[in-house]
């Protein structure tokens, strides 16, 4: 099968919706299937070869973050040449309503549409006032994805229809397997997300650093991610800012021995997540998962059973959490091993057969309706009467 995959945020600037594209590209291309990626990238960007490039993207506010988007007349040529050079089978769009490359291959594409919806959003003015600009474009789309119940309630409310609920995907065994590096162990916290995005819920996580410090000492925190380290620190009391640990951005290697290493991965996420795909990748390579009790975060931790939560944006409340956890070797191998067994419904295995239905699907009900049409037109020529 020829599969396009459209990505509506810079390949150049890591994120949840950009991972979970490559992975899926990746995993199709192992089938033997041929799969070429349109998304924004910057000219200095090196690209898998499977990824083509539509020019660089500008910062758009957008879901309570800085997407970086790309729009314009230019953008539009090039999506057009990368369909017709592409001759897909199906082409699958993320996103498709946000102001970048998906909304305009929902307006150029024929064809089989496959659409995935990531955003949860139930006060997306945007959308509401964009409906009637989308409705046309999104009436081309053969099939809707979600990948949670809270990305599917934001579809429903706002433009109407409905889709199928499929998860993010991860690879399981990859983080199953990382090696533990012994400089990142020994009562140690995890974080990882961009340092300058407040919804990410680092600052949360420091206002609850001196309280957990206090009742463990010899705990420290280590920070992955990109953003103004100083500026993260700034309020922390300067006797334990050495407690805390910056280590960049990292190679998705090191992340995976990052989580195999804590003892605790917390995710104090504020709010705008529609799944949580940090949350799979910790459970999947072991690590006890403490969460912000977001919608979508109780539902991926298996209502609380694969990982434990807390109150959002509550310091003392994510405190008292992980110092009770930090304290209980116990309860952390308890959640380790439901975490290990309930991460394997997102493995890609499953994931990406779901997904693969789904394109089987409609490309076998658009190859039924073109031959209805030409029968319809054989029919009409030879002035043969229907049965």
């Amino acid at each position: 099968m020829r599969i396009g995959i459209v990505c509506p945020y810079s390949w150049d600037v890591p994120g949840g919706v950009q991972f979970h594209i490559r992975d899926l590209a990746e995993y199709f291309l192992r089938l033997g299937h041929e799969v070429s990626v349109l998304a924004p990238a910057d000219d200095d960007t090196p690209l898998p070869p499977y990824v083509v490039s539509a020019g660089r993207a500008v910062p758009v506010p957008y879901n309570g973050s800085v997407a970086r988007l790309n729009f314009g007349f230019l953008s539009a040529a090039r999506v057009r040449r990368w369909l017709h050079e592409g001759a897909f089978d199906v082409v699958h769009i993320h996103e498709p309503t946000s102001p970048s490359l998906g909304l305009l291959t929902c307006w150029a594409a024929s064809g089989p549409i496959v659409a995935t919806f990531h955003t949860s959003n139930p006060r997306s003015r945007a959308m509401i006032a964009a409906y009637a600009i989308l409705q046309a474009a999104l009436e081309k789309i053969s099939a809707r994805i979600a990948v949670s119940e809270y990305a599917r309630r934001t579809l429903v409310e706002h433009l109407g229809g409905d889709a199928v609920v499929i998860p993010n995907g991860v690879d399981v065994d990859f983080f199953a397997r990382a090696e533990p590096k012994p400089q990142w162990q020994g009562d140690t916290i995890g974080f990882i997300g961009r340092i300058d995005e407040p919804r990410k819920g680092l600052p949360v996580l420091m206002r609850a650093l001196p309280r957990i410090l206090a009742e463990r000492p010899g705990a420290r925190l280590l920070v992955a991610g990109r953003g103004d380290e100083e500026a993260a620190v700034e309020d922390l009391p300067k006797e334990l800012r050495s407690r805390v640990e910056f280590l960049g951005m990292i190679s998705d290697e090191d992340k995976a021995r990052l989580l195999r290493s804590v003892d605790l991965y917390v995710a104090p996420n504020t709010g705008g997540e529609s799944f949580g795909i940090i949350l799979v990748e910790a459970m999947s390579a072991g690590a006890p998962v403490l969460a912000s009790d977001l919608d979508a975060f109780v539902q991926v931790l298996d209502q609380g059973q694969a990982g434990e939560v807390f109150t959002n944006e509550d310091a003392d409340a994510l405190a008292e959490a992980a110092v009770r956890l930090l304290r209980d070797p116990a309860r952390r191998t308890a959640l380790r091993e439901r975490g290990s067994a309930h991460v394997r419904r997102f493995d890609w295995s499953t994931v990406g057969a779901d997904i693969l239905s789904v394109y089987e699907t409609v490309t076998a009900g658009a190859a039924a309706v073109a031959a209805d049409e030409r029968t319809t037109g054989l029919r009409a020529r030879f002035g043969l009467a229907r049965d």
